[in-house]
């Protein structure tokens, strides 16, 4: 029954209703016929997803209330203030939705407007075609933008540029597309000549030939760069800003003829410039680096990107001028203090595309103090207005800032915990709102081996794969489990480096430091196994050539052999030549500080997953309360000796010669549990009985090679073996011999577990130690 106003955006006015409503509200909005297919429902389901990047799927929205007007499809902000808020990241991106922001809490922000993300998925469904309507909307509030600046776009007496620029409503950095200056041709930037500086005009110009023809028209920017390199080394400079207005003015002819050279034409006509603009940024959200990339981040059931069109200021118009990009604190450490890089005379282009080298945005307090001395105002008013880190965007034109964009900054999982802290003993956030800054992914970074500065070992990464295990590693490169366990014999780390791995190469994979695959994606063997062990792996590097009868590992032409040193960052994937130096983990200091916030509300009990002392050692020392999962099968993969036996109970044709291996793992399996019961001296211990498809313990290789090697360790005939693998072959492991099932059909190997964990509980409760342990049965008992 409700119809609010249509320009208020539907969240707003439930956030006006009790917060018991809400649900019930919902379920109207899911049910009732008075409701087509999306508005109210897009602003309530996404309010939770922007945690997580994810947006429920079940969900659909409509454009509008049945009776009500079209929902509002751009929303302006300027010096009057803002139509939109931070809260409308769903409709606005983050961009748009910070640059309202921005606006409303009185920072000096260009004035611009937003189109929404849900007219992308209009665009994108009406065969990449702007709505009916929409384009006159866009003309009305160019007006506003042109009233706020006093300029006229596309007027040579008084030429107002704009930039269009992407947002999504979860960040999405570097996948989508920006274009600059827009509104230039040859009467315009004549025009802007004489009103400011005419090197400052056509540098503005060539500079939107070279993004509108890469983003817009498809020329790629490699044949501007081409020109531009040319036209350099013919005037004998080395930097872009030493070209005078007449060389600039040369390379927009030269420009112009890379347009005619692939077949193009630059279009002359600003309106037409910004159309296509618009059109071309909604398109890059369905570029394949854009995909890629929300796939990646597990971002689903966004509508779209919005589109942000704001008033260009300028950082190139001389020495009184810059652009930079900085973090309110440092990402990396979190220490307070600001973190960034600045360009004078440049674009905001210039300093992310490494064009040239940036200062360090301590130095611009030097430079320009009174913009200085206005940013530190303005991150300080905007850490305190959003309660976080921000990651800044900002221009100075002529000595004056203006804030681009704003959003919350990605960190270090160490950056996460010390801010978070920080921000409490400061008094801007709560314990609760604190404890809520930190992701589960920023804690896993901690509990792993860490390099003591990734900044120092940029210069010598190689390759990069999928971060498959956090964490960082350093060890000699191997090629075989063999060596890898040889290693770790004699006291020396080590990477194993496969094409891919299998249950075969677990050993050497526990005795490495790192796990590095040419093939496999996060849920392959190796990255499971990884996780399962805190081992750092990376896996999927494709630049990789292993050859693994030569023993030798190629990237990118350069050849590494047996014994040559490399670095993993599980965090990264990245791929390191040479020792880089790591840091321990450790739980102190600010990370205690914050764990202990936690365990003061926290209501549960955590316990570990551990199959080793070592394991159970390690998970103590990090606070767990107890074991919920010893998966004793694992134990059997430390050695050789452990898996010979368990194979010869698998070949075993009688309870007597399967008892005779069963007594080989006896004393194995004992030692482990009096390891584990000793590390979780008081704790409880819950151990599940052997569970996995007796074939998982077979060797991986052709078979002819399984059957002689398991015939050479057993001592039974090929023929035999070959029989025994045949009967162990499972269609369907869940239905066929494990679980309870291999204890019912061989209770002689429950029997050997039972005594097993029983003697170890007697034997260390004679030292004093408290065991106690639950034994699961696996399918029937827990």
């Amino acid at each position: 029954q409700c119809q609010p106003d249509q320009n208020i955006p539907p969240l707003h006015w439930a956030r006006m209703i009790d917060c018991r409503l809400i649900v019930g509200l919902t379920l109207v909005a899911l049910t009732s016929a008075s409701l087509e297919s999306s508005a109210f429902q897009r602003n309530i389901r996404t309010e939770l997803s922007l945690k997580t990047g994810r947006v429920s799927e079940n969900v659909h929205m409509p454009l509008r209330l049945r009776g009500g007007k079209d929902v509002k499809r751009i929303y302006s902000f300027g010096k009057s203030g803002a139509e939109g808020d931070a809260s409308m990241k769903t409709i606005l991106g983050g961009k748009g939705a910070n640059c309202a922001e921005m606006a409303k809490i009185g920072l000096s922000v260009p004035p611009g407007f937003t189109i929404t993300c849900q007219t992308c998925a209009e665009y994108n469904k009406n065969g990449r075609k702007l709505p009916t309507g929409c384009w006159q909307e866009v003309l009305t509030n160019l007006k506003k933008v042109e009233s706020d600046m006093g300029l006229k776009f596309g007027d040579p007496s008084g030429p107002l540029l704009v930039s269009v620029r992407s947002g999504a409503a979860v960040s999405m950095p570097g996948m989508m597309d920006t274009v600059l200056n827009l509104g230039l041709n040859d009467e315009v930037v004549a025009g802007l000549a004489k009103k400011s500086n005419e090197r400052f005009a056509y540098d503005s110009y060539r500079r939107l030939l070279d993004m509108f023809g890469d983003v817009v028209i498809g020329v790629h920017h490699k044949h501007f760069e081409e020109a531009l390199e040319k036209l350099k080394r013919e005037k004998g400079v080395a930097m872009d800003n030493d070209l005078s207005a007449e060389d600039l003015k040369e390379l927009i002819v030269r420009y112009k003829q890379v347009y005619k050279n692939n077949g193009k034409e630059f279009p002359t006509d600003p309106l037409k410039q910004l159309e296509m603009a618009i059109q071309a940024v909604f398109d890059s959200w369905e570029c394949d680096r854009a995909r890629q990339y929300r796939d990646i981040q597990g971002i689903r059931g966004l509508d779209g990107t919005a589109v942000t069109v704001m008033s260009m200021v300028y950082g190139n118009l001389g020495k009184t001028s810059g652009t930079g990009v900085l973090f309110s604190r440092n990402p990396s450490t979190g220490e307070n203090k600001l973190y960034g890089e600045y360009l004078i005379d440049a674009q905001g282009e210039d300093v992310v595309a490494g064009i040239r080298t940036p200062d360090p945005i301590s130095k611009l307090q030097t430079v320009m103090p009174q913009a200085y001395k206005d940013l530190l105002a303005n991150v300080e008013k905007l850490e305190h207005h959003y309660k976080d880190m921000q990651d800044i965007e900002f221009t100075i034109q002529e000595n004056r800032l203006f804030m681009l964009q704003c959003r919350s900054g990605k960190r270090t999982g160490a950056s996460a915990i010390k801010i978070a802290v920080d921000l409490f003993k400061e008094g801007i956030l709560t314990k609760d709102e604190s404890i809520m800054k930190v992701e589960c992914a920023h804690l896993d970074q901690l509990l792993h081996p860490q390099f003591a500065d990734e900044s120092k070992y940029k210069t010598r990464v190689i390759a990069k794969g999928l971060p498959a295990s956090p964490g960082a590693a350093v060890g000699q490169i191997v090629f075989t489990p063999e060596e890898a366990e040889q290693h770790k014999a004699k006291g020396t780390p080590a990477i194993l480096v496969r094409a891919e791995t299998s249950p075969e190469d677990v050993g050497g994979m526990h005795a490495a430091e790192g796990v590095l695959t040419q093939r496999g994606g996060m849920t392959s063997h190796a990255a499971v196994v990884a996780r399962g062990w805190g081992k750092t792996c990376v896996t999927g590097c494709s630049a990789l050539k292993v050859d693994d009868e030569a023993k030798t590992l190629e990237i990118n032409g350069k050849v590494y052999k047996t014994g040559d040193w490399i670095s993993l960052n599980g965090n990264t994937g990245e791929v390191i030549e040479g020792k880089e130096s790591l840091a321990p983990p450790t739980i102190s200091g600010d990370l205690s500080t914050f764990m202990s916030w936690v365990d003061e509300r926290r209501k549960l009990k955590v316990f570990t997953n551990a199959d080793t002392p070592e394991d159970a050692a390690e998970a103590r020392r990090n606070g767990a309360e107890g074991i919920g999962l010893v998966r004793t099968e694992h134990m059997f993969f430390s050695s050789d000796e452990r898996l010979k036996a368990v194979r010869q109970m698998i070949m075993a044709e009688t309870v007597e010669a399967r008892k005779v291996a069963l007594s080989k793992l006896l004393p194995f399996q004992r030692s482990d549990f009096e390891g584990i019961f000793t590390a979780m001296n008081g704790l409880p211990v819950t151990i599940r009985l052997l569970d996995p498809p007796l074939h998982e313990f077979l060797p991986s290789a052709e078979m002819t090679d399984v059957v002689n090697q398991i015939a050479s360790e057993s001592g039974i005939t090929k023929e035999k073996v070959l029989e025994k693998i045949d009967k162990l072959h499972e269609v369907n492991p869940m239905l066929g011999l494990r679980g309870c099932r291999l204890g019912i059909v061989n209770p002689e190997i429950s029997e050997m577990q039972a005594r097993a964990i029983i003697e170890a509980a007697l034997n260390v409760k004679s030292k004093g130690i408290v065991a106690i342990p639950d034994i699961m049965v696996p399918l029937v008992g827990t």
